[in-house]
């Protein structure tokens, strides 16, 4: 019993022992601190920032739009033969008459000396009765015959003279079928896949073409815009003619640049769209007849529009909103009204004011009255 006693004594003296030393300790590191200095906060957020700018920006419409040929001929043979030459490669630019196919001529050239054969016949044989009318007409004057006799006389001139008139047709028609055996790019274009070759026989009647060509230069470019948009690009049209811009898939190519031609007469009630024509005029052969493209038309300048990068802009769920740096390095949650936006740029309707500075990158650690540090930008610290 006296052992047991002995052992809880033991152990309640180095509990005692142990909670004074904890103590001890405890205090001692309180007091150290406090002699050492103030406590700190949380660091400051690296982040990346950039000034409102004002600016003046082209107010435009975004649209794809669909690249069509300036003009597009489907040649066919307008006689019956055998092709015997095809003078171009396929796809390649040709000139207005340019030589493409050849027909063998020989039938139509012998079809051409008999329409002159009888031409020559007939044209005589008008001369004949136009003279025998001629001295027919002063012996009836003379009542040497009569005149049922003159009047037969004179029905054979008109009908010599028909028949004159009837073989120069044939004529000029024969000429005309030997012509169109040579046949000839009616236009500047490209050409695209013979539909025949050499030794293939064609008819007139073929509902199929031998080639087909398109136009490039100038060309058209087809887009649609919202119905709520017509009011707005109406009245500017009125004021002059508007730019349209085709955007470049590489950034460092020339956007071609063209104008506004047409408007067409009547929303799609399907779609809530209105179709526009622009017109490019395609000197260097970027657009391509079938082509898909981005298309930019522009409206008008506006002038003072405050001008941020588009990623400094976030949305919420009370709307967009952007950080703003105080010169104490502290971060303020602003709400904005942004009108649209032109690229990698947005336009500020509210909310902020020129020379101010937003974040536009490290938004994400932010927080309304958070400490920031202002980096670099990307491209500079690269």
């Amino acid at each position: 019993m006296t052992r047991r006693r002995f052992l809880l004594l033991s152990l309640l003296l180095v509990v005692l022992v142990g909670a004074g030393l904890g103590t001890y300790f405890v205090t001692d590191g309180r007091a150290k601190e406090g002699k050492g200095g103030k406590a700190k906060g949380p660091p400051a957020v690296p982040v990346t920032v950039t000034a409102v700018q004002q600016l003046t920006l082209p107010v435009r419409l975004q649209a794809i739009g669909n690249v069509e040929a300036f003009a597009t001929v489907a040649l066919k043979a307008r006689v019956d033969g055998q092709i015997v030459e095809v003078n171009f490669r396929e796809g390649q630019p040709v000139k207005k008459d340019e030589v493409l196919f050849r027909i063998d001529p020989r039938p139509y050239q012998a079809a051409l000396r008999q329409a002159e054969a009888n031409a020559l016949r007939d044209r005589a044989a008008r001369d004949h009765s136009m003279s025998q009318e001629k001295r027919y007409q002063e012996l009836l004057a003379k009542n040497f015959i009569s005149k049922d006799a003159y009047a037969q006389i004179r029905t054979n001139a008109a009908t010599a003279e028909a028949t004159a008139k009837a073989s120069q047709a044939a004529l000029e028609n024969a000429r005309l079928n030997l012509e169109y055996c040579t046949i000839r790019s009616p236009l500047d274009g490209y050409v695209g896949r013979a539909l025949l070759q050499a030794g293939n026989q064609v008819r007139a009647s073929d509902p199929n073409p031998l080639v087909v060509i398109n136009q490039v230069r100038p060309i058209y470019v087809n887009f649609g815009i919202p119905e709520q948009n017509l009011p707005d690009v109406r009245k500017r049209m009125t004021a002059g003619p508007l730019r349209a811009e085709v955007v470049p898939v590489d950034a460092q190519q020339v956007a071609p640049t063209g104008t506004l031609i047409f408007i067409d007469n009547a929303v799609d009630p399907s779609t809530g769209t209105i179709r526009l024509r622009a017109q490019f005029e395609n000197a260097d052969v970027a657009l391509w007849p079938g082509q898909f493209v981005n298309i930019s038309l522009r409206l008008y300048e506006q002038t003072d529009a405050l001008v941020v990068p588009a990623t400094a802009v976030q949305t919420g769920p009370e709307g967009q909103y952007v950080y703003v740096i105080s010169d104490e390095m502290i971060a303020e949650l602003r709400r904005v009204t942004v009108t649209r936006t032109d690229g990698e740029r947005a336009i500020v309707e509210k909310g902020l004011a020129k020379g101010e500075r937003v974040v536009t990158r490290g938004q994400l650690r932010l927080g309304p009255k958070t400490r920031v540090q202002i980096g670099k930008p990307a491209a500079e610290a690269s």
